[in-house]
């Protein structure tokens, strides 16, 4: 059962992560940044999981990147762009409309009419 509900959580996970991702750049910020942020909102990620999906949405132009060498060690930031802002919002609707719909369901609101 264990395993079950570690697949199923798995699955809910990459969309959700699309999201979060999303919405945590709107704050310019480096990768292991992100890392630790998240890991403060307490939704743990691992660096091997963030990076790909970093390369994927800047692939698709919901992000961007730059590297920052100001410092000692090179950075590369990322940031949301305008488009990115626009698949965020269109997810964050399409979830909400889910969770209303689970939340009829939960109450009882399942008869077929």
């Amino acid at each position: 059962m264990v395993d079950d509900i570690k697949a199923f959580e798995t699955e809910m996970n990459r969309g959700f992560l699309q999201v979060l991702v999303l919405a945590s750049l709107e704050r310019r910020m480096y990768g292991y940044r992100m890392v630790k942020h998240l890991e403060g909102l307490g939704y743990a990620v691992e660096e091997n999981t963030l990076y790909p999906l970093l390369r994927r949405l800047e692939k698709n132009g919901w992000i961007a990147s730059e590297w920052d060498v100001s410092e000692g060690r090179p950075k590369k930031f990322y940031a949301i762009t305008e488009r990115g802002r626009a698949v965020k919002e269109q997810a964050l609707a399409v979830w909400s409309r889910q969770i209303e719909i689970l939340r009829r369901i939960m109450e009882g609101g399942n008869d077929v009419r």
